[in-house]
C-alpha cells in the first residue's frame, strides 16, 4: 500500500462471499464466509433448471458423489434412504432389477405408483437398469405437484429428473474407474432346525399326537402309527427313509426318543439316500466387477463427453446374474449467438440371467422357497448304492423327490430340485436398447427462447428359456424350448417458447408455453415347444411337439398443452404457476381430456430487513404450492373397451370369449397436493436443510373392482373415490468440521406419514373387502382383515380363534373354519417413519462414508414365519420348522402360546393375525473407505487423480426377526424370494 494513502478501511470481497469491510494494519488477515444470496444451486425442474433461491416446489437432490459410492446394477436402489419422502421397497435382489420407489406413499389402491424418469429432460420409458449409474450428474426427485404438474399424468406419482453427465470446463479428462468384488447373501435365512435327528423328533412327535389326539390310539398304538408313516407320504409322513435300523426294530421307541442303533444313511438296493444341505449347495459367493471409461471437455463453443461401461454381475446362484455393456455420446455446440444444438445417444447390451421362478412364492423351481423351506433330511444329489453321485453324460443327477429320479417321493415339493434347474436350464434376457435425445435452441431476440427436444428408446428384448432334456419336470417332455421377442419403441416430442425478461433491476419475470406428445408402442411374438432334437438348442424349430406360437401388440399415447409463468420481486417474493391439458389414449374420447395445474409461492424472509440482526441464520425461505394432476396409469392400454378372445377352425370364427370388461366411464384418477414449509441454511451455513408439510389427496381412483362369477368376468375397472397421504419430511445436514485438511458431515432425514381412504364408491357402501384386504372409508388401506388368534387351549394344545356364537357374542373356537366367518380388520400397518441417515469423513487424503436407511412404528405380515410354525400336517409335511416350535405345547408345557404339534390339525398355523410384527428395520446400505494420493507423487506419473477405495453395499439388515425383510412391501413379506445381496469390492480410480 502506497505512504501517502489516507485508507482507513478496506472492503474485501469475493464472488460467492460475503463483502467484509475492515480496518487498515499491518499483516492484515481476512477471513470470507460463504454468502448464499450470491451462489445459489441450480435445481433441474420439469422442462428446464432454476435456482434453488427461486424453486417454489419441493425436491430432493442425489448428488454424482452419493450415486458413485452405490455399487448397484439398477441406479434405483441407490435411492435408498437418501432422500426424505422417498421410499424404496424391493421383493427381487436378482442382479439388474429395479426397486419399487414410492413418493409420499402411495396414492391409489390399484393403479400404478411408479414415479416418471425424464432423462436430460426428456421423459424415459426404457429399463433403468440400462442406465449406467457412472454416467449420472444427479438425481433429482420432484415430490409436489409445482415441480411436477407439467409432467401431467406421467409425474402423478413424482418425477425422477435424471441429469446425464457432460464436460467441464478447461483441458479434456480421462477419468478410468474400476472395481471387482465378491457378492453373498445379505438376508439369512430364519431361524430353523438344522439337525436331522432334532427334526426327525418333531416330525415323529407330529405323527404321534395325532394317533393319540385325534385318531383316539392309545400310546403302544401311537408309536406304531408313528413309526409306520414317517418314511411314507402320506399322513404327515416325510416320503424318504434315511436311517438305517436293525431288523425288527423301529426308529423310534415308546420314549419318543430316537433308536440309538440307527445310523444315518439308508440304501434301498438301488439307491443310498442321505441329506445334503440344500442352501450351501444352491446358494454361493460369487464376483461383481465393473469397469467405466470417460472422456470429455468444454470449449467456448463446445462441450462433450463419451463413456463407456462394462458390468458382470454373477449374483449368488448359479444361472443368475446380469452383463451390461454401455456407451454414451454426449455433446452441445453453439453454431451461431442464436442457435445452439446438442445430442445425446447411449446404446446398451444387457444379458440378464433372470430364472423367472425365483419370484414365485409358490414354485417348485424357487431355489430361495427350497433352500429356506426343506426340511434338512432330504437328499439334493441321487446316489449310488456306494453313496456315490451319480452322473448322466458327465452330467450330475438331482434327486426330484418324484419316485421317478429315485424309488422315493418327496412330501415336500416333490417333482421339483431347482439346483438341476438352475445349472442345466437356460434362462435369458437379452437387450439392445438405444436411447437418443436431438435438441436446439433457437434465441431470435434477447430474452427468447425457442426449444425443440426429441427423445427416442428403442428396447429389443428376445427372451430365451431351455428347459433340460436330462431331469426335472422338463426332461418328461424330452426337453422344453421357447422364445419369445418383444419390441418397444417410444417416441417424445417437446416444442417450447421461453421469455425471460427484467424490468427495473428488481421484477424478473419468464414465461413459457409448449407441447410435449408422446407414442409407445410395443410389439410381442413367442413361441413354444417340446421334445427336442438337439437338447442344448432352445430354438424352436429344434422341438417336434406341440408347436405354438402367437403374437400380439399394444399401444399408448398421451398428449400435452403446457404453459408456466414465473415472477419474482428483488430475488425475495417469488409466484409461479403452471397449466397442462392432458389427454390420454387409455380413456374413452368422451373421457379422454383433463385439465391439470399448480400454483406456488415463496418468500426468502433472510432477505429482509427485519432479519438483518439475526447473524445465526444465513437464509430462511417460507414457501407453498397447491396443485392437481392425473393419473391413468390403471394396467390395460384399453381400460374402456370390452377385449374378446377370438378362437375358430377351418377358416371361420367362433364367438369370441370375453377376456376383459372394458368400462366406457372410466375416467382420470385426479391428485391434489399441497405443500408447505422452510429451506434454511445457519450457524454459517453449517446447519442446512428443509422441514415440509405435504398432503396428498387422490379423487376418482382407478381400481379393479372384484365381481361375482355369475357376472361373467372377475373384475371390472372403475373410480372408486378418494384417499389421503400426508405428513411431515424433515431434511437436515451439519458440517461438524470443515477445513483446509479435514471435513466431517452428517446428514439425516425423516419422513411422517399418514393414509386414509376418505370415500369409496357409493356401491361399496363404505367398505371393499378384497381377499385378505380391507379398504374402509376413514381407515387406512394399509389394513388386513384376518382371523384374530386367541391363543392356544392349554388342556388340548390346539390353537384358539375368536368367532362369535349365535347371539353375537364373542367366543373362541379351535374350529377355523367357523372363525373364518369372522375376520377382523387389523391396526394400521403403514410405518410411523421411514429415513435415512449417514456421515461422511475426509482427512489428509483419507475418505470413509457411511449411509443407513430405517423404518419405525410399522407392522407387516410374516408370511415367512407362519409357514415355519405348521404342525406338520400334509400339507407341510417336509418343510423346515422354525426354532421356536421348540416351545410347542405338550403335556409338560402347557402355557405354551404355540399348537402342539399334530399331523391330523390343520389349523394350527392358519392365516391369522397371529404372525402380524413388527416392521421396524435399520439397513446398512453402504461403507466406503478411500485414500487418495496426493498430487505431488501422482503428478510424476501423468496422473491428476489416483484414489484407491474399499465399498461394502447391501451390509446389514436389522429387523424383528433373523430372515424378515420388511423392504419387500407396507403389508407381507416372505423368504421365498430372490434375496438382497451384500457386495463387498476393492476399485481404483483414476484421473487424466
Amino acid at each position: 500500500m502506497p505512504k501517502h494513502s489516507s485508507a482507513k478501511t478496506l472492503v474485501v470481497s469475493f464472488v460467492g462471499m460475503k463483502s467484509q469491510e475492515v480496518g487498515v494494519k499491518s499483516n492484515l488477515r481476512v477471513v470470507l464466509s460463504n454468502d448464499n444470496q450470491m451462489i445459489d444451486e441450480v435445481v433441474v425442474v420439469a422442462y428446464g433448471t432454476a435456482k434453488k433461491g427461486a424453486f417454489t416446489g419441493s425436491a430432493g437432490v442425489v448428488k454424482t458423489e452419493q450415486i458413485e459410492r452405490r455399487q448397484v446394477s439398477d441406479v434405483t436402489n441407490a435411492l435408498a434412504g437418501a432422500v426424505a419422502g422417498v421410499q424404496i421397497q424391493s421383493s427381487n435382489g436378482q442382479p439388474g432389477q429395479s426397486a419399487k420407489v414410492n413418493i409420499r406413499g402411495v396414492g391409489s389402491i390399484n393403479a400404478k405408483s411408479d414415479p416418471l424418469y425424464v432423462v436430460d429432460g426428456i421423459p424415459y420409458d426404457g429399463d433403468i437398469s440400462s442406465i449406467n449409474s457412472q454416467d449420472i450428474e444427479s438425481m433429482t426427485v420432484l415430490k409436489d405437484a409445482a415441480s411436477t404438474a407439467l409432467y401431467g399424468a406421467r409425474g402423478a406419482n413424482g418425477v425422477i429428473m435424471i441429469t446425464t453427465k457432460k464436460g467441464k470446463s478447461g483441458k479434456a479428462t480421462i477419468n478410468f474407474d474400476g472395481k471387482i468384488g465378491v457378492n453373498s447373501r445379505m438376508v439369512k435365512n430364519y431361524d430353523v432346525l438344522t439337525d436331522v435327528v432334532e427334526y426327525m423328533d418333531n416330525a415323529y412327535t407330529s405323527l404321534y399326537n395325532a394317533g393319540v389326539y385325534n385318531l383316539g390310539y392309545d400310546a403302544a398304538k401311537a408309536n406304531r402309527y408313528a413309526n409306520t408313516y414317517l418314511p411314507v407320504k402320506s399322513k404327515g409322513g416325510l416320503g424318504y427313509q434315511i436311517f438305517t435300523i436293525p431288523d425288527g426294530e423301529s426308529l423310534y421307541g415308546m420314549d419318543g426318543k430316537m433308536n440309538p442303533n440307527a445310523t444315518l444313511g439308508y440304501s434301498d438296493g438301488d439307491y443310498y439316500y442321505t441329506p445334503d444341505n440344500w442352501a450351501d449347495e444352491m446358494f454361493s459367493n460369487k464376483t461383481r466387477q465393473e469397469y467405466n471409461l470417460n472422456i470429455s471437455g468444454s470449449t467456448e463453443k463446445a462441450n462433450y463427453y463419451v463413456s463407456f461401461g462394462y458390468l458382470d454381475d454373477q449374483g449368488i446362484i448359479d444361472g443368475s446374474g446380469f452383463t451390461r455393456y454401455s456407451t454414451r455420446a454426449k455433446g452441445d455446440y453453439q453454431v451461431k449467438e442464436w442457435l445452439k444444438v446438442g445430442a445425446n445417444m447411449s446404446y446398451v447390451y444387457s444379458n440378464s440371467r433372470s430364472p423367472g421362478d425365483q419370484t414365485a412364492t409358490a414354485s417348485s423351481g424357487n431355489a430361495f422357497l427350497m433352500a429356506n423351506m426343506i426340511a434338512p433330511i432330504y437328499p439334493l444329489y441321487v446316489r449310488d448304492t456306494n453313496g456315490q453321485i451319480m452322473t448322466n453324460q458327465g452330467r450330475k443327477v438331482y434327486d426330484y423327490g418324484d419316485g421317478e429320479s429315485t424309488n422315493r417321493s418327496r412330501s415336500f415339493m416333490s417333482i421339483s430340485n431347482p439346483a438341476g434347474d438352475l445349472i442345466y436350464n437356460k434362462d435369458e434376457y437379452l437387450h439392445d436398447i438405444l436411447n437418443a435425445t436431438w435438441y436446439a435452441d433457437f434465441t431470435p431476440i434477447e430474452g427468447l427462447t425457442i426449444t425443440a427436444r426429441y427423445g427416442m428408446n428403442l428396447d429389443s428384448e428376445r427372451y430365451n428359456l431351455l428347459g433340460n432334456a436330462y431331469s426335472g419336470q422338463s426332461a418328461s417332455y424330452g426337453g422344453t424350448a421357447y422364445q419369445g421377442h418383444s419390441r418397444t419403441w417410444g417416441l417424445d416430442q417437446q416444442y417450447l417458447a421461453t421469455y425471460r425478461k427484467t424490468f427495473n433491476d428488481d421484477h424478473n419475470f419468464d414465461a413459457m408455453i409448449g407441447y410435449d406428445g408422446y407414442k409407445w408402442n410395443e410389439e410381442i411374438i413367442e413361441a413354444t415347444g417340446q421334445n427336442l432334437y438337439n437338447p442344448e438348442d432352445f430354438h424352436v424349430n429344434n422341438a417336434i411337439n406341440q408347436l405354438i406360437g402367437y403374437g400380439y401388440g399394444n399401444s399408448y399415447a398421451t398428449e400435452g398443452y403446457i404453459a408456466r409463468v414465473n415472477y419474482d420481486y428483488k430475488n425475495t417474493y417469488y409466484v409461479s404457476a403452471s397449466f397442462r391439458r392432458d389427454g390420454s389414449s387409455r380413456f374413452h374420447p368422451d373421457h379422454r381430456w383433463g385439465n391439470f395445474w399448480s400454483a406456488s409461492a415463496a418468500w426468502i424472509m433472510s432477505k429482509e430487513q427485519f432479519m438483518e440482526n439475526i447473524s445465526w441464520i444465513d437464509m430462511l425461505k417460507l414457501k407453498a404450492s397447491f396443485g392437481q394432476q392425473g393419473n391413468d396409469l390403471i394396467g390395460n392400454y384399453y381400460a374402456y373397451i370390452d377385449q374378446f378372445k377370438m378362437t375358430g377352425s377351418n377358416g371361420l370364427f367362433a364367438d369370441g370369449t370375453l377376456d376383459y370388461k372394458g368400462n366406457p366411464d372410466l375416467t382420470w384418477e385426479t391428485s391434489t397436493s399441497f405443500n408447505a414449509g422452510f429451506d434454511f441454511s445457519m450457524l454459517n451455513n453449517r446447519l442446512n436443510g428443509s422441514i415440509e408439510y405435504f398432503l396428498r389427496q387422490s379423487t376418482d381412483m382407478l381400481y379393479y373392482r372384484p365381481v361375482g362369477p355369475s357376472a361373467g368376468y372377475q373384475e371390472l375397472p372403475m373410480n372408486v373415490g378418494s384417499m389421503r397421504n400426508s405428513g411431515v419430511e424433515i431434511d437436515l445436514a451439519y458440517s461438524i468440521i470443515k477445513n483446509k485438511n479435514i471435513s466431517w458431515d452428517v446428514n439425516l432425514n425423516a419422513s411422517f406419514i399418514n393414509n386414509k381412504i376418505i370415500k369409496l364408491h357409493k356401491d361399496l357402501e363404505g367398505e371393499l373387502i378384497d381377499n385378505t384386504r380391507i379398504y374402509s372409508e376413514g381407515e387406512s388401506m394399509y389394513r388386513m382383515y384376518l382371523v384374530k388368534y386367541a391363543g392356544v387351549d392349554s388342556e388340548t394344545g390346539k390353537a384358539l380363534y375368536w368367532a362369535k356364537d349365535k347371539d353375537g357374542k364373542a367366543i373362541t373356537t379351535d374350529d377355523y373354519s367357523m372363525a373364518v366367518n369372522y375376520k377382523e380388520a387389523t391396526d394400521n400397518l403403514l410405518p410411523t417413519v421411514y429415513g435415512g441417515f449417514g456421515t461422511s469423513v475426509s482427512l489428509y487424503g483419507f475418505d470413509a462414508s457411511i449411509q443407513m436407511s430405517y423404518q419405525l412404528g410399522g407392522q407387516i405380515y410374516d408370511s415367512g414365519y407362519a409357514r415355519f410354525m405348521h404342525g406338520g400336517t400334509s400339507s407341510y409335511a417336509g418343510t423346515n420348522w422354525h426354532t421356536d416350535i421348540r416351545n410347542a405345547w405338550s403335556e409338560t408345557n402347557k402355557g405354551s402360546n404355540i399348537p402342539r404339534l399334530d399331523a391330523e390339525d390343520k389349523y394350527a398355523s392358519s392365516q391369522s393375525d397371529r404372525w402380524i410384527t413388527s416392521s421396524n428395520y435399520l439397513s446398512l446400505n453402504n461403507i466406503t473407505f478411500g485414500y487418495t494420493l496426493p498430487k505431488n507423487i501422482t503428478n510424476k506419473f501423468l496422473v491428476d487423480r489416483l484414489r484407491v477405495y474399499f465399498a461394502a453395499d447391501n451390509v446389514a439388515l436389522l429387523s424383528a426377526r433373523k430372515g424378515l425383510d420388511p423392504r419387500q412391501s407396507y403389508t407381507s413379506a416372505t423368504t421365498a424370494l430372490y434375496t438382497p445381496i451384500r457386495t463387498i469390492s476393492g476399485g481404483i480410480s483414476l484421473t487424466f
